[in-house]
């Protein structure tokens, strides 16, 4: 994990400042995505490059995370909520699960429907989110028992509300998991900015995500990445 660390990190220092945006990092230059396949919340077959036409922020996380995942999701979701109805439109959040052996299409809607119905789940088979997550520099790391599933296709932290975060995570836990278990899990922790073109154009860290920066410059992020 130090050398994942030690990579990404050094990845992350390829940037360009940017005027009209307060915070965040944003890559030397944009980064297209590849068309790795997933699987939405609904079943539906999906790729990690397809925007939907919107400007996306991606996080990776997964259901049973009993900390970092309910705490990021209910500040974007109370960020998603502050926006008007028109950047809403032009905005998408999507939650790409680090567990998908548990996190099957609607174990991630039930989950994501605590925060917000709009939000957008994605799963798939373990090799093709570690290369999605690999792609976006996401570092992820699972314990033994997590790591030899595969093939369920077809079948870390801020305060933020309290009551909502405890809920949601509370209820996605999987009793024959152990908290141990699921504390082992460790991923990367930041929010992916991705333009109506499937390029990876910037990142913000947990701590901006906490402190409501990535709030502040949605508005701007939505005008130079979103659709116009």
């Amino acid at each position: 994990m130090l050398l994942v660390a030690a990579v990404l990190a050094g990845l992350l220092l390829m940037k360009k400042a940017d005027p009209q945006l307060q915070y965040g990092t944003a890559l030397d230059e944009p980064k297209p995505l590849p068309a790795v396949a997933l699987l939405d919340d609904r079943g539906q077959a999906a790729t990690l490059s397809d925007s939907r036409g919107k400007l996306r922020l991606m996080f990776y996380g997964f259901v049973r995370c009993p900390d970092v995942c309910p705490a990021t999701l209910s500040v974007l979701s109370d960020t998603y909520k502050g926006l008007s109805p028109q950047l809403r439109e032009k905005v998408l959040v999507q939650m790409v699960s680090v567990d998908p052996a548990n996190d099957r299409p609607e174990v991630l809607r039930a989950y994501l429907d605590r925060f917000d119905p709009a939000f957008v789940g994605l799963t798939g088979e373990t090799a093709d989110i570690d290369r999605s997550a690999q792609e976006m520099f996401v570092g992820v790391a699972r314990p033994p028992s997590l790591t030899d599933h595969s093939g369920h296709m077809g079948a870390g932290h801020g305060s933020t509300s309290a009551a909502a975060t405890g809920e949601a995570s509370a209820a996605a836990v999987n009793p024959e998991v152990t908290g141990a278990t699921q504390a082992a899990m460790i991923h990367g922790d930041q929010v992916s900015v991705v333009d109506t073109q499937g390029n990876f154009v910037r990142v913000y860290g947990n701590q901006d995500i906490l402190a409501g920066r990535l709030a502040e410059d949605l508005p701007t992020l939505a005008a130079q990445y979103g659709p116009q």
